[in-house]
């Protein structure tokens, strides 16, 4: 049976372990899974840092985003995980610069911590496409 969805991989190593991947098209809808400051290289980007982290699960998920066959405008609602509320305010800053021109509706909640230790945000995402790429 063929799959109907268009299942995006990013090469991430925890995909194949976890059974994910980066982002799920059905139809319209995009579902980014929650992104992680991550290079291509696979290392963490911006360690210590939870604004540059941010910025970095932002570009993560535009990628996915892009290979989708949309872009960061598209974004309806954005989950953000971070693990120190005290530093909201970064995230923000992030987030704002990234979707300011339209704001998706968004979550922003602390927990214990992350899949490494070092990993400070994580932010998901779902999208809808535009009407014009639908298809």
């Amino acid at each position: 049976m063929a799959d109907k969805h268009v299942r995006i991989k990013s090469g991430a190593p925890w995909e194949p372990v976890m059974g994910y991947c980066r982002a799920v098209r059905a139809g319209s809808i995009i579902a980014v899974s929650g992104s992680a400051s991550v290079g291509e290289d696979g290392e963490l980007v911006g360690e210590g840092d939870m604004y540059e982290q941010a910025r970095q699960c932002i570009r993560v998920i535009a990628a996915a985003l892009e290979t989708a066959g949309c872009s960061l405008e598209d974004v309806i609602r954005t989950r953000t995980y971070v693990t120190d509320i005290d530093q909201w305010e970064q995230v923000a800053r992030a987030h704002s610069a990234a979707f300011g021109a339209a704001p998706p509706a968004t979550t922003l909640v602390e927990v214990s911590r992350l899949i490494d230790p070092a990993m400070l945000v994580e932010i998901e995402a779902d999208a809808v496409m535009p009407a014009d790429t639908e298809g």
